[in-house]
């Protein structure tokens, strides 16, 4: 299967798209799988989507705040030592800070961004990176979002600080290519899951309309008409972290059901 016998770290464990990321990588047949998140209670709902999915692959959790360097240390350290390997890292921790226009914004909820999208993803990615040099083999994926390809006003410092990570994405391909290690980025839209459907439940009833309306709303702006679920933005993104994508790095791959059309 696409990630037997890889050990893959995943950070940034939610309810929406890092549970769906962790049952994903136990169906794809993950020699173990190392969760975390700052918060410990997440962990272990991840865990017990896996098991209640009915798979038994080994996990270890780790509760990390990735803006921390010595936390995200601890966390490789742990997997090395339980694990003796790590094959790929999937970077979907992140803050998405007030929402707000570019010109209006506090420039230190910027920085608050940029602490976490774009230093704490760094963070991560170094600390990954002497295990996978010595085994000269390794897959960094960084969930990155379509606001930085289709401005949102109102997403501006969390787009700004994705901007970064993309472009750091080029970077680290060059630098780690030599290494065997593979660096590539998804960019995810809309995804059907616990956050979205909360987020139309609540407009619905704001607005006084039902859900379906609004839903429908954005499908029609999305070349499948249809809001893709997260489950298959999940899988999108662990393709890249296994053997059939050996070939890509510095990859910018739109999971986003064709909301953005790249020229």
């Amino acid at each position: 299967m696409l990630l037997q016998d890889k050990v893959v770290i995943i950070s940034g464990i939610g309810p929406g798209l890092g549970i769906k990321l962790a049952v994903r990588a136990a169906e794809f047949q993950a020699k173990a799988v190392v969760l975390s998140a700052r918060t410990p209670a997440k962990l272990d709902q991840a865990e017990q989507a896996i098991r209640d999915a009915g798979y038994s692959v080994p996990v270890l959790k780790v509760p990390t705040d990735i803006a921390q360097p010595e936390q995200c240390q601890r966390l490789v350290d742990l997997t090395i030592q339980h694990f003796g390997r790590i094959d790929a890292l999937i970077n979907s921790a992140y803050a998405h800070g007030a929402w707000g226009s570019a010109s209006e914004s506090s420039m230190d909820d910027w920085r608050n961004a940029m602490d976490v999208n774009l230093f704490g993803t760094m963070h991560m990615t170094q600390a990954v990176l002497p295990q996978m040099k010595q085994q000269k083999s390794g897959s960094i994926v960084m969930i990155n979002t379509m606001a930085t390809r289709v401005p949102n006003q109102l997403e501006s410092g969390y787009a700004v600080s994705k901007g970064a990570l993309k472009t750091a994405v080029q970077y680290l391909a060059q630098d780690l290519g030599p290494y065997g290690i593979r660096v590539n980025s998804t960019f995810m839209g809309w995804m059907w899951g616990a956050p979205v459907i909360g987020y139309f439940q609540s407009e619905a009833k704001r607005q006084g309309v039902p859900m379906e309306s609004l839903v429908d709303q954005v499908a029609q702006q999305i070349a499948l008409r249809k809001i893709p679920d997260d489950s298959d933005c999940a899988a999108t993104a662990l393709y890249l972290a296994g053997d059939y994508a050996k070939v890509i790095t510095g990859a910018q791959l739109d999971v986003n059901g064709g909301h953005f059309l790249p020229s």
